[in-house]
């Protein structure tokens, strides 16, 4: 029979995952405990305590005078717990940051058909400052993920989400007051620091809420919005800049954010189980009588004690770029994804001049183009929504029980095959019909999708308690790809022509992609077991 003198209980948090349900009492000769385990309950007593949800004062009577009050949550099926929450709570939370995702994005790009227009009447004549003028938004989202998604470790996902949204709205608003170049690249470059908000966070907010067997579906949605988002915005802002004025692609995008804005403060609650324990801590201090002498000290499960501020936020703002530079997976990933996303923005920014000047079409009809690579995004992440999961618990079940984030590789192996054989219909169709290059670019649209959510979910998976800096982490390389391809793509493809130079970017997605996922198919649990940040427990069955 296991002691149940208060004096023996301390808390042992799960490690690698903030949601999981550690247990609440343990003794200090028995912490046998799987770190990796997701919504289990181990103690070291006989049995659960009489009340799963005691008053502050009688947690306070039950510890001794030199005792601590640790805070968890209360066993497996916390209701307060994220990863408990009803299908209809987690999926408006889900929805609210995808269309936080979606609407930065549209900005992104949306301007890309009205950048004559602006050269135009601010009088730019270097197509690297005409450029600049779309890619530098992107610039951002490399700089803001460093810093936004450690601070969401610190203080939370919805103030973060919340606070750069409205950054994001109110800097964009500018842009359309803009009276030069010079203002508008500053404003769409802070403007592009709140967008990149969601992009830091909104993946850790999936990942707190669904175990892996159930994230990777939501995770499959969420990942086709800053994708989809840069392939809707021009076909807008192709029909906004020709039939008014391209100030209005600024307004526009403002008022769809604002309601978005107004979405999340009524849908979107805090997920992140550290501070919501560090809530639920709260109360119980606030409701301790200093006059009856019951004032202890209270921890939460997962804090390690009192700690240094301003060590706190050197160790969670340095985190990425540490993660950067020691994590392999960061850096090969980070490198393939940046490439990537690199190639998309290409893409985005070569449409125009293809179908303006190739096949001689308005600014409007030429952007309707864009759907193509929409089509190949949206048809694409359906049926890998449907899959991706499915995929996984099957080779769970194959693997005696175990999940394994190299699991989310197998929908990717497609991906790598469809970039850069859509990058070659795509340059070598200017050649021959408009529709052989639409299909080219559906190709990619769907490569696109497929790589980005398999590698996203991967990461996600195995680094669960610093999601959010390691996804900080890979969208730095691949938004810094993002802002300088289009601003090399003009003069490669007056250089070489759109054939040859989609040929170069052809090969190097070959040589580049399929051995870097099968590396980590095949390495991937042993270089994970090398890892200081990533997960590198068992990811048990519930």
């Amino acid at each position: 029979m296991a002691s149940t003198d208060p004096r023996t209980q301390v808390a042992q948090p799960a490690l690698d995952d903030p949601n999981s349900a550690s247990a609440r009492a343990y003794e200090p000769d028995r912490q046998s405990h799987d770190s990796g385990r997701e919504g289990t309950l181990t103690s070291g007593s006989d049995g659960p305590e009489k009340s799963n949800k005691p008053s502050a004062e009688k947690q306070a009577h039950a510890i001794p005078d030199d005792g601590v009050i640790i805070v968890d949550w209360d066993g497996p099926d916390d209701p307060a717990n994220p990863r408990n929450w009803s299908t209809k709570k987690k999926w408006a939370a889900a929805a609210t940051v995808s269309a936080f995702t979606f609407i930065s994005p549209i900005s992104s790009s949306m301007v890309a058909p009205a950048a004559a227009q602006i050269a135009e009447q601010f009088h730019i004549t270097s197509s690297a400052e005409a450029s600049l003028t779309v890619s530098v938004f992107v610039l951002a989202y490399a700089v803001g993920p460093l810093f936004l998604g450690p601070l969401s470790e610190m203080y939370g996902r919805v103030h973060v989400l919340r606070g750069g949204n409205l950054w994001y709205t109110a800097w964009n608003l500018g842009c359309g007051f803009a009276q030069n170049s010079g203002q508008l690249i500053a404003f769409r470059f802070l403007a592009g620091l709140g967008g990149s908000a969601p992009l830091a966070t909104g993946g850790a907010v999936l990942s707190d809420m669904w175990i892996p067997e159930q994230r990777g579906q939501a995770i499959a949605i969420y990942s086709l919005a800053p994708l989809l988002g840069p392939v809707i915005g021009p076909v807008a802002g192709g029909w906004i800049a020709e039939r008014s004025t391209w100030r209005w692609v600024f307004w526009a995008t403002t008022i769809v954010a604002a309601l978005i804005q107004l979405c999340g403060l009524i849908f979107l609650k805090e997920t992140y189980a550290p501070i919501l324990l560090e809530q639920k801590a709260a109360g119980i201090r606030k409701g301790m009588d200093p006059e009856k002498g019951n004032v202890r000290e209270i921890r939460t499960a997962q804090s390690t004690g009192k700690q240094n501020m301003g060590a706190l936020w050197r160790k969670s703002l340095t985190r990425p770029f540490i993660m950067f530079a020691q994590e392999p997976i960061i850096q090969l990933f980070g490198l393939y994804m940046a490439f990537i996303y690199g190639v998309i923005y290409l893409v985005l920014t070569t449409i125009p001049a293809i179908f303006s000047n190739v096949y001689h079409e308005d600014v409007g009809i030429g952007g309707l183009h864009y759907i193509a690579l929409g089509l190949g995004l949206f048809v694409t992440t359906q049926i890998n929504a449907r899959i991706i999961d499915r995929v996984y618990r099957k080779m769970k079940a194959r693997n005696g029980g175990v999940g394994l984030p190299e699991f989310r590789l197998l929908t990717v192996f497609p991906g790598t095959v469809l970039i850069p054989v859509g990058l070659l219909m795509a340059g070598w169709g200017t050649h021959t019909h408009w529709i052989v290059v639409d299909i080219g670019l559906a190709m990619i649209g769907s490569g696109m999708i497929l790589t980005f959510q398999g590698m996203q979910t991967y990461v996600i998976d195995a680094f669960t308690m610093h999601a959010a800096s390691a996804l900080a982490a890979v969208s730095f390389l691949r938004s810094i790809a993002g802002f300088g391809f289009p601003l090399f793509a003009p003069a490669m493809y007056n250089a070489l022509g759109y054939g040859v130079g989609d040929t170069i970017l052809a090969a190097f997605a070959a040589v580049v992609g399929p051995p870097a996922v099968f590396t980590f198919w095949k390495y991937g649990e042993r270089i994970r077991g090398m890892s200081r940040y990533a997960q590198r427990a068992i990811v048990a069955k519930k």
